[in-house]
């Protein structure tokens, strides 16, 4: 068993394993998963201002220190993002009473972004309940197309690229061959029984999941909003929204629609993602405050795990490998972690005081759970001063497996077995929005 050292820098706790400050050698990508092998670190203090002052009460945060922090992560992190599309508008394309043997609504809806019908589009998928409307709802982006979520032949195909052929193959089109493939990780029908709509979005309407210069999806219509006039051969600004940046946008623009749906109750909307899309969720939880709850399954690296721990997945490799990912900027902390303004116990932190829930797996060392736990620790300061009750656990160290924490503001469980989202991650998730969603 590790023996612990613990750092105490600007009233932040750090945990420390005994050979801290040893270099973790990340050159050749080799992950770290040897707790002995994380570096020395120092935790920015999301209650003190870039200039030192401390933030003391909910006004200097909400007016001073949350802009700040919101505004250093778009500049580092995961860049500028447009507005609101002036011409965006919804198109119905199908509404079933009777879906899920009469106890729900199926209704798809399409997004338009431009003017017209022609121009750039999201399709979503929604389940609504029959009784107790307007009600609350959960919303996340899917992998594989809205007609892999169910086995329902009503569903409309996906006619853009699609994450299972990938980029390059002439015949990427959505099959029936695929449909409800990956119905486990959206349970329908215990959503709607537990008295919430499931709605969402495949995150390939949104932007393809591809290196391409960020021509395609989104970023073709909008990109000009953030970058200005670019001549062919000029350099992108390295603060320009990525591909994380561009899907949280397309879930605030589904916020849009569902704030015109009566059978939704737009202010107690759940924002849910897996591994990227975990990542995705906390950074749309933080950017829109229409969202009432967040949720981050297995997130990881620029998603709930510190940066600054470099275990598992790093900066230097997700840039390396994902360079659309996020902004430029983000590179300039290849392996150089320490440098960086924030770390993302300051990202939940901006979640505050919303309800935020953080989930890792016992395998996926990949995400660092150690690391997830920690940021959602990091981040109570900021909820308590806000007057929530925070994380309900005072411990530093890694909670046990299986037991899941959930009677506070902010959620976490460490789930037995691999990367994945599961019935048992569903289970806590829906008892955690029962208690912050459905009270009145």
């Amino acid at each position: 068993m590790l023996s612990m050292v613990f750092l105490r820098c600007a009233s932040v706790l750090v945990v420390l394993g005994p050979m801290a400050g040893m270099a973790c050698g990340q050159d050749d990508f080799t992950p770290n998963y040897d707790e002995s092998k994380v570096p020395e670190y120092t935790l920015p203090d999301p209650l003190v201002m870039q200039d030192g002052t401390p933030v003391a009460d909910a006004e200097t945060w909400n007016t001073k220190r949350r802009p700040e922090l919101l505004s250093l992560f778009r500049e580092h992190v995961y860049g500028r993002a447009p507005g609101k599309p002036e011409q965006l508008h919804f198109e119905v394309l199908d509404n079933e009473p009777q879906a899920l043997g009469g106890i729900a609504t199926r209704r798809q809806v399409r997004m338009h972004l431009t003017e017209g019908t022609d121009g750039p589009s999201i399709d979503v998928l929604m389940y609504v309940p029959n009784a107790g409307r307007p009600v609350p709802a959960f919303l996340g982006l899917n992998f594989y197309g809205n007609h892999t979520i169910a086995p329902d032949p009503n569903i409309r195909l996906n006619t853009n690229w699609m994450r299972n052929r990938g980029p390059g193959i002439v015949d990427n089109r959505a099959t029936d061959e695929t449909r409800g493939t990956h119905a486990p990780y959206w349970p329908v029908e215990m959503l709607v029984k537990r008295g919430y709509a499931l709605v969402t979005m495949y995150y390939g309407d949104i932007d393809p999941d591809y290196d391409d210069g960020f021509k395609n999806g989104v970023h073709a219509a909008f990109d000009e909003q953030v970058t200005g006039p670019l001549a062919d051969d000029a350099v992108r600004p390295g603060d320009a929204w990525g591909s994380i940046a561009a899907w949280a946008w397309g879930l605030s623009r589904c916020v849009d629609y569902l704030e015109t749906d009566a059978d939704v109750n737009a202010a107690r909307v759940a924002v849910i993602g897996h591994s990227r899309l975990g990542k995705t969720s906390l950074w749309a939880g933080a950017t829109d405050e229409r969202l009432a709850l967040v949720v981050s399954n297995n997130s990881g690296c620029g998603g709930a795990a510190l940066s600054r721990r470099a275990f598992g997945e790093t900066v230097s490799r997700i840039n390396t490998e994902f360079p659309h990912w996020f902004c430029d900027n983000f590179s300039q902390f290849n392996n150089n972690e320490a440098a960086l303004p924030v770390d993302q116990h300051e990202l939940i932190a901006l979640i505050a005081p919303r309800p935020v829930y953080v989930a890792s797996a016992t395998e996926d060392l990949w995400a660092d759970p150690l690391g997830e736990y920690l940021a959602a620790y990091h981040a109570n300061p900021v909820y308590k001063l806000l007057g929530t009750t925070g994380l309900p656990r005072e411990s530093a160290d890694l909670p046990p497996a299986d037991e899941p924490i959930k009677t506070g503001t902010i959620g976490y469980h460490l789930r037995s077995g691999k990367h994945d989202i599961t019935g048992f991650d569903w289970q806590q998730y829906l008892d955690f929005a029962d208690l912050h969603l459905t009270k009145e």
